[in-house]
């Protein structure tokens, strides 16, 4: 948009003329008057309603101002006592347009993605009473406008604001809306920055005019008396505002100066001045850094190898060459805003690769605006991103090869979008024609295809230029762009796009410099467009010559081929002759007459040169739907003669008369074309015609099966080809008469195929109801079969020339090819086909129908007769067609989804035998949604591996045997995975998802794994590989046919031969055996900061240990603190526990004095044998193993990914260095995990792997550790002096029951039996025995004496059980209930000896098949059962009868108790109720039957989650009760009260924060709830709940001796989707809620001050925000692609580092990079200190674990020190000392680091690990010790301010820790 003419300024309403109301609009009470202040005539704009009163520039919401100035000037008053609004619509560059309201109506700031309003603050009058008010209070008058209002001059920064507010540039000013209530004198806009009060002789004698700034125009200015005051008489406001009040985000004036300030300009002279030497030190690396390198496919570390000599380099030296590279950037600058410069913000990215383009916008850098004080220095530099230095060898990073490995070689279509647009080149060998998405050339002789791939949509039309060396394509749709290729090369040399969608016609001239399109506007209105395409060939840009609207319908237009400025268009009842001319394009009507009313359908000019005649001297030809043919008078515009084309009127013997013209009901003619010598037309009749140029008779024709939609004579009138509408393409050679089909099509989307590799022949189905047979190297078609009935699946045989078609009505068809005929044809489906298949040895086939339906067919016979039929297996729905059966490469298998869309099943392939059953929806336990399969894919019987793909995009990797899940694929493709196939020797996969196909590395060995490959315009509905491996096969809009380019086979024997296990860590957190222990050793270097030779590979070690082996560093250069012989930190020996356990601590030497790193000693590995041996044995227990009960009740352990260190270091009794103090939360996935006794006092339950005893009186803690993994179950003693503690075993080990002394804490004994979770526990009634349940990996029942825990009996059952009980009556008898109904138990003794009897009670036959899930005994041996219904049931326990049922609920019974007349039932609708059955005892005699109305409900209460575990009193007045959501509530049923005695997160916990005393601390958690905790009593005061999103991190804001008290008492909260949310904790409620970045919030801190808020994203921009008014002040885009981990704030000395500001913060990201800053937030500086960037290896893709987070702190005890820990090379936390520029101190780690804490007292050092371990470590020395108390990762650990206590959290367990020192 040029910019010229509006330099210095536009005078807005000069321009537009908006006194005469043509370009402008004026609505409701606008009228002009005198104002005597301005002394002239300005408008007055009033009215109630101010949407209804005002005026608008442009007139229409189509047109635009254009105005490119950044600088708008509203010169206007507010009407006193009344409101005002004004809207600006700004456009951005990249189209978008953003409305950017202000008005004294808004109360505050809000923003959207497309809207900023802002509130207007009117100012009063110099010394009025207003203006008293106003500064007294700190604030302007919001609301009306005071009656003292002056006129105002008001400035707004357009460009700032967009590029502050919204990370937009702006781009120009589109519209303008003034609404009442309001005085308007004019409004204009300009680049200079004008100050009202400056006179032309002042700024002539200032020089400001070459600064970028200038007065105001004469024409703008207000009145000034002479010797008076411009700031006395009016207000100048500039918005945003440069001084320091605040909000900035509100419009008022700025602070009572003399004139503004000019500080804020366009363009800024650069000045010398001293920098810093962090500074230098960034400005020498750029000044070597400067030859461009070619960004990678994936992005990959950049690692130092060696670090270049830097010669010294002086400030001033510096300054000059950042001097000189400023003003290169401002003629840079220049040149880009010249209108005469050529391109835009768009490069265009050619390559010769098949046409295919790539176009790139260039990388633009994030504007930061500032306002500056006048006594501010700030040094720009080029650097947008952190420098890595040039390494001498980088790690090569591995990629599937060849690259690419596909080659398109043949594609079987036509059309898609059109048949009309077939070309024949110059030479006449080759035509040209689109296919769907993809244009093709086609040599006639030899069938080889050549394509121009680009375009996102269906191709539209196409256009050759005269000599066929330029072609022009345009794509339908909303996004339709237009192409210009250079044929002969394929490449394209422009793309562009249109002023309207759907192209439906182009034209090029013949010498390719004007091209011509047709298409329809945004209001469906016909437009024609003409660009000049001169340039296009010689890489310049495209313009628009002339465009127009028109009301006339266009079918076709052509330009002249004797003139590139006349053309000729026809349509529905019009043809038109065009012309360009002025830069217009004018259009006039040929003269129809009475036919007038015709649709037109094609036109062709005569051809050929002729002497006598001027080029335009000759006859036009126009074809029309009623068969009319008119030859018109192009000179003349008149019409000469007109042809109709009738059907024939009788019919001869053996031959049919030819059409003739005549009158009658004529043939409709689709296409014309004109030789010199003949015409040819196409009809809908199907014949191509051929006729005399006077249309006598026709000599030669050709019919076809469809209507002919075009024909084209080639050159030399040799061919003539001819299209149709049906999708086939062919040409008539008029010599020989010969008619030849060049391609054939389905004309729907082709729903899929099979191959026959045999013979090469593929078949296709198609929704155009036909099945197709086709040659796969010579494309041609042999075969269709049409049917009423719509083809969904097909199958060929794998030996036999058959193949089967299945139907939307359920038919299955099978036809022989050879003879042409039908085999046989059954109808076992209801709904239509989804899946087919024969097995590869030929003797079975497989149909599968919609419905749920499955048959297996003996294919051996021609009959193919059914063999067995199954119902309700196969999963509903025909989304999964028509590949909804998989079978085994051996026969032996058949696999599908179903009967469920979360289930996958495996068959016997011979008898349908269930073998297998996968539930893929429990896969992802941390996802919100269910997970469903789509695709089920059979690997080859080698790899044992069942393909899976998902709903959420994954790809699975299953065992065939096992069901194990091996590996998965996240987000595979951007849509769901629809089609999946594998090479027969399992080293390609081949997958589909909406309209791309990706080829994978099957074993997923390289570092990018896959290629894409595009060209489908619609979604691909299936993919294979050919039989011989060396093709693929792609089918949806067409048939693609595609080269594999893999390299072949490799032999079998080199296959066979093992490789050695490679030494590259698969994943951080598992150990992974290496097969060579030198290799090993060669690779496990120590890291001692000089720079590496080669990037090393981090070995896998089991256990991985670095702190206890001894390394000889004699002259290494390194010292060793303290490190102990392996195992002496392990042992019992009580004298090395006394010394203490160290890390090792390195520190490098200098760099003169570096030596060669040590290594490492081996550490003992696990062979391969052991690991296959285990992974065999857990296969087979896998296999053994039972189906999941539907019950809730039934307890199922959170999934975990982390185990239990088997190296943990742990401190000698009484020395331990933390001490538990407190557990927060109570864990609500466990299953009767509470006791409590109302007579002793105990109250006890678990959270984690802790069992926690409360006082509830007292409100103290005590704690009982001893469990590694989760406690699912608790028991008591009915002396309440035992507890009972269960949890599973870890790494394939029995479940652990801790049995524990309620008196002094201790642990009395430790019994395991049962292999899986223990589902329930309970004590007899004289505390004898102990039972035990197992879950339904082993459903057993154990029976334990009590005098020693020595296990008396077992006995295993069929059925998973849910609960058990002893009768109270009896101290032998006992129940349990489960999936098989209830179980009488009876203990018989003999001695010490002791059996169960078990007696199985069946469930009574009314309520169905249900589960009994809770039961309970009454004092009068009355057994209550719950059921999975919400029914209870009653049995009298000595007939073993159930004798009554009734309805308590509607959801499932999971808990059940009973004291005296009473039962309390809680259940999953989150009710507990209280039932009254004392007349239960009475009814136990009579027969059984549904009597609930001798149950009375006496209360009822709902709580906040599933009822998990319950504890009462005898009498059932109070009690306790447990939910999911990890609360336990005080329930008094008297007074019909429920209290929150323990509350705690549901969900994972993101993170800690506490507040500055320490009297509170916040917590947030993955289900979007912030909680604050009173810290002494560790309750909740407070809970702020967001819906529907994450809460990922967290932060309270600092005290500071300038804020009030309050100011300290809030929190900021970052969330998922990118909002920031201010909480009050003293009101309760939201104070302020930003949306600063587009992507998930992952790092949150306020700054030292609390001025303002950082923030970092998912995507790695930063944001500096405001708290008070939610301004986002800054974007930092250093980090940017990489996650922001963690961010952290300090306080500095004001000029420590050579830099201003009191503050020091850093930044860490996922790609290892830690950038550290000074700020000095309240002069807005901000300055890059310095960037550390750490090496890591490359890591394997065949594991998808998480890398370790990277970390950094400041270190409280060192000033200027920063530690950093994440993955790297080694475990270990470094020091790297920003005053020294170099690492100082490194401390091994056992293991990765997954938090870090540093306490701000002493030099402790927390790390938590994927290991479950808490390692406190002192920094100086390295000593340390190990804490296990958690059951999962440690993923959180904080110290508190003081450094007394530290948090530490585990998924949803909180644990407070009492520091003592280390």
């Amino acid at each position: 948009m040029s910019k010229a003419w509006q330099h210095p300024y536009v005078n807005v309403f000069k321009h537009f003329k908006i006194e005469e109301w043509k370009k402008s609009t004026k609505e409701g009470d606008v009228t002009t008057f005198m104002d005597k202040t301005l002394k002239c005539t300005v408008y007055r704009i009033r009215g109630p309603v101010p949407a209804s009163n005002y005026i608008l520039l442009p007139k229409t919401s189509t047109q635009s101002l254009g105005l490119t100035g950044r600088y708008l000037y509203l010169l206007f008053k507010p009407i006193p006592e009344k409101h005002f609004v004004v809207h600006l619509d700004v456009a951005t560059e990249d189209g978008q347009v953003i409305r950017v309201s202000f008005s004294n109506l808004f109360k505050e700031f809000k923003s959207t993605a497309t809207w900023l309003q802002f509130p207007f603050l009117c100012g009063a009058a110099k010394g009025s009473v207003y203006e008293s008010t106003a500064r007294t209070a700190r604030q302007d008058l919001v609301g009306p406008a005071p009656a003292s209002v002056r006129w105002i001059c008001l400035m707004m920064d357009l460009q700032y604001l967009l590029s502050m507010y919204l990370n937009r540039r702006y781009s120009h000013l589109k519209s303008i809306k003034l609404c009442a209530s309001m005085l308007l004198k004019n409004l204009f806009t300009s680049d200079l920055l004008i100050d009202p009060g400056l006179t032309f002789i002042e700024a002539k004698q200032a020089g400001a005019v070459m600064q970028g700034s200038g007065p105001m125009p004469r024409e703008m200015c207000f009145p000034v008396p002479k010797g008076g005051s411009w700031h006395d008489l009016y207000d100048y406001i500039r918005f945003p505002s440069d001084g320091g009040k605040m909000p900035f985000d509100s419009i008022q004036k700025g602070q009572a100066t003399a004139g503004p300030t000019h500080s804020n300009v366009v363009r800024e002279l650069p000045r010398n001045v001293n920098l810093s030497k962090p500074v230098q030190d960034r400005v020498s690396l750029i000044q070597q850094i400067t030859s461009p390198k070619p960004r990678p496919r994936r992005r990959a570390p950049l690692l130092a190898a060696s670090v270049p000599e830097l010669p010294p380099v002086s400030s001033v030296s510096q300054s000059r060459s950042l001097h000189d590279s400023w003003q290169a950037e401002a003629l840079e600058s220049d040149r880009k805003e010249d209108p005469g410069a050529s391109g835009d913000s768009v490069a265009l990215l050619t390559a010769d690769d098949g046409g295919i383009h790539v176009f790139a916008h260039r990388d633009e850098e994030i504007s930061v605006h500032r306002h500056k004080s006048s006594t501010e220095e700030t040094v720009c530099t080029r650097v947008t991103g952190p420098v890595s230095l040039p390494a001498k060898k980088v790690a090569e990073h591995t990629k599937l090869q060849p690259d690419p490995i596909l080659k398109l070689n043949r594609i079987i279509g036509f059309g898609g979008c059109t048949t009309k647009c077939t070309l024949w080149t110059k030479t006449g060998t080759a035509v040209v024609y689109p296919c769907h998405a993809v244009i093709v050339s086609m040599d006639i002789a030899s069938g080889q295809q050549r394509f121009f791939i680009g375009h996102t949509d269906k191709v539209s039309a196409l256009t050759f230029n005269g000599n066929c060396t330029l072609l022009a394509s345009a794509q339908t749709g909303n996004l339709s762009v237009v192409r210009v290729w250079n044929y002969q090369k394929g490449s394209c040399l422009s793309l562009f796009k249109t002023h309207t969608h759907s192209v439906s016609s182009l034209s090029f001239s013949y010498s390719g410099g004007v091209l011509c399109g047709v298409g329809k506007d945004n209001h469906g209105k016909t437009m024609v467009v003409v660009w000049n395409t001169l340039k296009a060939n010689k890489g310049g840009e495209v313009v628009v010559m002339a465009k127009a609207h028109t009301d006339v319908d266009i079918q076709t237009m052509k330009i002249a081929f004797f003139d590139d400025t006349r053309m000729v268009s026809c349509g529905r009842d019009n043809i038109r002759l065009w012309r360009v001319r002025s830069g217009s394009l004018r259009s006039c009507p040929v003269n129809l007459a009475e036919y007038h009313a015709v649709e037109f359908t094609d036109v062709a000019f005569e051809q050929g040169h002729f002497a006598d005649r001027e080029p335009e001297d000759r006859t036009l030809f126009a074809c029309s739907k009623s068969g009319h043919i008119l030859e018109i008078d192009y000179m003349s515009v008149s019409i000469k003669n007109v042809r109709r084309l009738l059907p024939s009127q009788q019919k001869h013997s053996q031959r049919r008369e030819k059409q003739t013209f005549s009158t009658g009901l004529g043939i409709a003619i689709n296409s014309i074309s004109i030789s010199s010598a003949f015409c040819a037309t196409g009809s809908d009749d199907g014949y191509l015609r051929l006729w005399p140029l006077d249309f006598s008779t026709v000599f030669l024709e050709a019919e076809h099966e469809g209507p002919v939609s075009l024909v084209n004579i080639g050159p030399e009138g040799a061919h003539v080809l001819a299209a149709t509408s049906t999708g086939n393409l062919g040409y008539l050679d008029v010599s020989s008469r010969a008619y030849s089909t060049l391609m054939r099509s389905h004309t729907d989307t082709v729903q899929g195929f099979s191959i026959d590799g045999i013979r090469r022949n593929i078949v296709t189905v198609s929704l155009d109801n036909s099945v197709r047979v086709w040659d796969i190297d010579s494309m041609q078609q042999l075969f269709d079969f049409i049917s009423e009935d719509t083809p969904c699946a097909v199958a060929f045989h794998p030996v036999q020339q058959v193949f089967a078609c299945g139907f939307s009505s359920g038919l299955v068809r099978v036809f022989n090819i050879a003879s042409s005929s039908l085999l046989a044809e059954h109808k076992q489906h209801r709904g239509q086909v989804i899946g087919l298949a024969f097995s590869p040895d030929g003797e079975n086939m497989y149909s599968a129908g919609s419905l749920g339906s499955l048959a297996l067919y003996n294919s051996v016979e021609e009959d193919h007769h059914i063999l067995r039929v199954l119902g309700n297996v196969v999963a509903r729905g025909s989304e999964r067609s028509p590949e909804a059966l998989t079978v085994s490469s051996d026969s032996r298998s058949l696999a599908f989804v179903g009967p469920a869309e979360y289930t996958v099943t495996v068959m016997d392939a011979r008898s349908l035998d269930e073998l297998m059953r996968i539930d893929v929806s429990i896969l992802d336990l941390l996802s919100t949604s269910l997970d469903s399969a789509v695709k089920v894919c059979f690997a080859p019987v080698a790899t044992g591996h069942l393909l899976v793909t998902t709903s959420s995009n994954k790809i699975l990797w299953m065992n065939t045997k096992s069901g194990r899940l091996i590996r998965e694929i996240p987000n595979a493709h951007k849509h769901v995975c629809s089609s999946v196939s594998v090479t027969d020797d399992a080293r390609f996969l081949l997958t589909a998802g909406d309209k791309a196909v990706k080829v994978w590395d099957y074993h997923m060995k390289h570092d990018i794994n896959f290629q894409v490959f595009i060209g489908h315009s619609q979604p691909v509905q299936q993919v294979t590989f050919t039989p011989d491996q060396l093709g693929v096969v792609t089918a949806g809009d067409a048939v693609y046919i595609w080269d594999f380019l893999a390299n072949p086979h490799e032999p079998q024997a080199s296959r066979d031969v093992p490789a050695p296990a490679p030494a590259v860590t698969q994943s951080p957190f598992k150990s992974v055996s290496v097969g060579d222990p030198e290799l090993h050793l060669s690779r496990a270097l120590l890291s001692n900061g000089m720079p590496r030779e080669a990037v090393p590979v981090p070995s896998s070690s089991s256990p991985p240990c670095l702190d206890i082996s001894v390394i000889e560093q004699a002259g290494q250069g390194f010292f060793s603190l303290c490190e102990e012989v392996e195992g002496s930190a392990l042992g019992s020996s009580s004298a090395g526990a006394a010394r203490g356990s160290f890390l090792r601590v390195t520190v490098p030497p200098s760099s003169r004095e570096r030596g060669k790193p040590s290594l490492q000693n081996e550490l003992d590995l696990l062979g391969d044998d052991v690991l296959h041996e285990e992974e065999e044995e857990q296969e087979e227990e896998r296999e053994k193993t039972l189906v999941r009960p539907d019950a809730y009740k039934h307890f199922t352990p959170r999934f975990r990914t982390s185990a239990l260190a088997q190296d943990a270091v742990a401190p000698p009794a009484g020395e331990e260095s933390l001490r538990l103090k407190a557990v927060i939360g109570y864990n609500g996935n466990g299953r009767g995990n509470m006791v409590w006794n109302p007579d002793t006092g105990l109250f006890a339950y678990s959270c984690g792997s802790v069992v926690v005893l409360e006082d509830l009186h007292a409100g103290s803690q005590k704690h009982w550790v001893g469990h590694t993994e989760e406690i699912s179950t608790l028991a008591v003693t009915n002396d309440a002096q035992t507890v009972a503690s269960a949890s599973g075993g870890s790494d394939g080990t029995c479940s652990l029951i801790c049995i524990w002394n309620v008196k002094d804490g201790s642990r009395r004994s430790t019994i395991s039996y049962h292999k899986g979770a223990v589902q329930a526990m309970t004590y007899s009634r004289d505390d004898f025995f102990l039972l035990s349940a197992g879950d339904y990996r082993d459903p057993a029942i154990a029976l334990w004496s009590t005098n020693s825990y020595q296990l008396l009996t077992s006995v295993r059952l069929a059925e998973p059980i849910h609960d058990l009980s002893f009768n109270p009556a009896s101290a032998s008898q006992l129940a349990c209930v489960g999936s098989g109904g209830v179980m009488f138990c009876l203990i018989e003794q003999q001695g010490k000896d002791a059996r169960l009897k078990v007696h199985k009670a069946p469930v009574p036959g009314e309520l169905g098949e249900v589960e009994l899930t809770a039961l309970c005994y009454s004092a009068d041996s009355i057994l209550y059962t719950g059921t999975n219904s919400g029914r209870v049931c009653a049995w009298d326990s000595h007939t073993s009868r159930c004798f009554m049922t009734w309805e308590a609920d509607e959801g499932e019974i999971g808990v059940l108790l009973c004291r005296g007349n009473r039962v309390m039932s809680g259940s999953n609708t989150n009710r507990i109720r209280l039932w009254a059955v004392a007349a239960v005892q009475g009814m136990r005699h009579q027969s059984s039957g549904d009597r609930s109305s001798s149950v009375l409900l006496e209360h009822e209460m709902l709580l906040d989650g599933t009822v998990v575990s319950a504890a009462f009193d005898d009498v059932m007045d109070m009690g306790i009760v447990g939910t999911t959501t990890g609360t336990l509530w005080y329930i008094n049923w008297e007074e019909n009260t429920s209290i929150r005695l323990i509350s705690g997160h549901k969900n994972k916990v993101n993170d800690v924060a506490f507040s500055p005393d320490e009297g509170h601390f916040a917590t947030c958690a993955q289900d979007g709830s912030v909680r604050v905790w009173a810290a002494p009593s560790m309750e909740l005061v407070v809970q702020f709940q967001v819906l529907n999103q994450g809460c990922l991190c967290m932060a309270w804001s600092p005290a500071s001796p300038s804020q009030e008290h309050s100011d300290s008492k809030r929190v900021a909260a970052g969330y998922s989707d990118g909002t920031l949310r201010v909480f009050s904790i003293l009101t309760s409620e939201m104070e302020l809620k930003l949306h600063p970045h587009p992507v998930a919030v992952t790092a949150i801190q306020y700054s030292a001050d609390g001025q303002v808020v950082l923030s970092g994203g998912k995507d790695g921009l930063m944001a500096v925000s405001s708290p008070r008014t939610g301004m986002t002040i800054r974007i930092i885009s250093d980090h940017k692609g990489a996650s922001i981990s963690c961010i952290q704030c300090t306080k500095k000395q004001y000029n420590e580092f050579g830099l201003e500001g009191s503050e020091m913060w850093l930044a860490a990201s996922s790609d290892r990079r830690v950038s550290i800053w000074a700020a000095d937030w309240m002069k807005d500086k901000c300055e890059l200190i310095d960037w550390l960037s750490f090496p890591a290896p490359a890591l394997d893709d065949e594991e998808s674990d998480p890398l370790p987070p990277s970390l950094a702190a400041f270190s409280p005890s060192e000033p200027g020190v920063v530690l950093y820990v994440g993955y790297g090379m080694e475990r270990e936390i470094t020091f790297y000392s920003l005053h020294q520029k170099r690492i100082i101190r490194k401390i091994a780690l056992s293991h990765w680091a997954t938090c870090l804490s540093l306490s701000p007292r002493g030099q402790l050092i927390t790390v938590g690990c994927n290991e479950r371990l808490i390692k406190l470590i002192k920094s100086r020395n390295g000593k340390f010790q190990d804490f296990t108390a958690h059951s999962d990762v440690v993923h959180v650990c904080r110290f508190t301010p003081s450094g007394k206590l530290l948090f530490t959290s585990a998924y949803n367990e909180i644990l407070l820790w009492e520091v003592r020192g280390l």
